[in-house]
């Protein structure tokens, strides 16, 4: 028990022992560690300073840098605004040299002008008088005749006027009565000569350009799969498709030659859906054509049917309809048939409605006036009395049938609705841009009358407006004073009148604009 004892008491008095040795050492390692960390901190001090001072004087360098720049810069300006101000006045200098040259060398105009005027007013009394003795002795020999002749100065006068004025026009009636013949004569033959020579230098582009249409393929290969063996796929389908199927040297495409342009649409269509398809031979192609002319008969009328709707035309005959329609596949002098057809529909309802007329009566006769250039059988007539009969066979209202004959003069106007009918035709096919031949040199008078205004110094940009009626020129403020601006505008006018041809009269509006821009920061 006492053992015991003395082992507990000697592990307390261990333990305890151990603590403080744990303790002191403890204590020890924790004055080094903070020793180390005032050194470290200490050192980082010392490198924050040396960083900051190296920072410092970098940032003092660059704002002397900044500084010195900025100054050169300034003096730089100030240098060159000081020999602008002194050019400037080198220049009002030199002017005002000029001007006094001028002024007097005009003094001394005035004064050989002075001179001249006193010499001239001699001359000019001189031969006043002198004129005056002329006269007296011309009265005292006109009176002398007048004694002779036993007539009066008027009296004789009008007999020698009333002589040449028969006289006169028995020589005019006797030319013109020669010239009446000769017209007779040649009238019809020239006439007929000029129309030939016209149709011979037209006709090639008119039948290149409006009878031809161009299928395009991905391939050459493809050109003998349309061929076909010893030509009979191609020959069937030109047999199918009543136009003509031209493969040439030409690269990835194949020409569709043919005066009916549904035809020639068929043929297109056809063709594309065959190549798509890849089966051609002569049955297929009969299918295929047979059910692409079904498609655009159907199409045809849709598109006839749906024109009427819109332009709110009702009751027509479905044979009428089926030719507005035909008239999407048409065209007349680069223009789209239909959408003449309609423009000229509109602009009759409006006409007619202005003056009181029946709106809806013209509008069926301006949709109408043109379907004899769609009517698919071959006649000797004119396409307006062409259209007048067919309006006819189809129980169309008499005022209707005679717009659409007389809107070219074939027969003659007798009703109110005819002649809006033909100026209505008139404005669609004339509006610039509406014709392909009009808009070519309509295009080109507007680029040659931008070019001609930007020959000029001083102009930046130029833009023809109105359908070249007017001419907008913007020029440099800095180099065209408002006096040079009214110059520059009328020697516009006058090369424009030199250079150029063109209808009406052109309007020139010089802009000369002044923008002074600064910026809040």
């Amino acid at each position: 028990m006492g053992e015991i004892l003395y082992i507990v008491l000697a592990a307390l008095i261990g333990t305890g022992v151990g603590a403080a040795i744990v303790g002191t050492l403890i204590k020890n390692k924790n004055s080094k560690l903070e020793e180390e960390t005032r050194e470290r901190v200490k050192s980082m001090l010392r490198e924050a300073e040396i960083n900051a001072e190296s920072i410092k004087k970098d940032r003092i360098l660059e704002a002397k840098e900044k500084y010195l720049k900025l100054k050169a810069e300034f003096d730089e300006e100030m240098s060159n605004k000081k020999n602008i101000i002194i050019t400037n006045e080198n220049k009002v200098k030199q002017r005002e040299q000029q001007v006094s040259k001028e002024l007097e060398q005009v003094k001394r105009k005035e004064a050989e002008l002075d001179s001249k005027s006193e010499n001239l007013n001699a001359q000019l009394h001189s031969i006043k008088i002198k004129k005056e003795e002329l006269d007296r002795v011309t009265n005292q020999r006109i009176t002398d005749l007048e004694k002779v002749a036993n007539l009066t100065r008027e009296e004789a006068r009008e007999q020698l006027v009333t002589m040449l004025t028969e006289e006169a026009q028995s020589k005019a009636s006797s030319q013109i009565k020669d010239i009446l013949d000769e017209a007779k004569l040649t009238a019809t033959k020239q006439a007929k000569k000029i129309v030939l020579d016209t149709i011979q230098r037209t006709a090639t582009e008119h039948a290149v350009e409006n009878c031809v249409s161009v299928f395009n393929i991905e391939s050459d290969d493809i050109k003998g799969k349309i061929i076909g063996r010893e030509g009979r796929n191609i020959r069937a389908l030109e047999a199918a498709t009543g136009v003509e199927i031209v493969v040439d040297d030409t690269p990835e495409a194949i020409i569709i030659s043919g005066f009916d342009p549904v035809r020639r649409e068929v043929a297109r269509l056809s063709l594309h859906r065959l190549v798509q398809d890849g089966r051609i031979h002569p049955a297929r192609i009969e299918e295929v054509v047979a059910k692409t002319e079904k498609n655009i008969e159907e199409e045809i009328v849709e598109i006839g049917e749906r024109t009427c709707i819109d332009l709110g035309i009702h009751g027509l005959h479905p044979e009428l309809i089926r030719m507005v329609g035909r008239m999407r596949y048409r065209s007349s002098y680069g223009q789209n048939l239909l959408q003449h057809s309609r423009e000229v529909a509109k602009l009759c309802a409006t006409m007619a409605a202005e003056m009181g007329l029946n709106a809806k009566m013209a509008k069926r006769a301006g949709l109408l006036h043109d379907i004899g250039k769609v009517w698919h059988e071959e006649q000797e007539l004119p396409h307006a009395v062409l259209g007048m009969e067919l309006a006819k066979r189809y129980k169309e209202h008499p005022e209707i049938c005679n717009a659409i004959g007389a809107h070219h003069d074939e027969i003659e106007m007798t009703s109110m609705i005819s002649p809006i009918v033909q100026a209505s035709d008139a404005i669609s096919g004339a509006r610039p841009g509406a014709r392909r031949e009009v808009m070519d040199s309509y295009i080109k008078r507007l680029k040659d009358l931008e070019e001609l205004a930007l020959g000029f110094d001083g102009v930046n940009k130029c833009f023809a407006m109105q359908a070249g009626r007017e001419l907008r020129v913007l020029v440099d403020a800095d180099n065209v004073d408002d006096s040079t601006a009214g110059k520059l505008s009328f020697d516009i006018s006058q090369k424009i009148e030199k250079e150029m041809q063109y209808p009406g009269q052109i309007k020139i509006t010089v802009i000369r604009e002044m923008r002074a821009v600064n910026y809040a920061r």
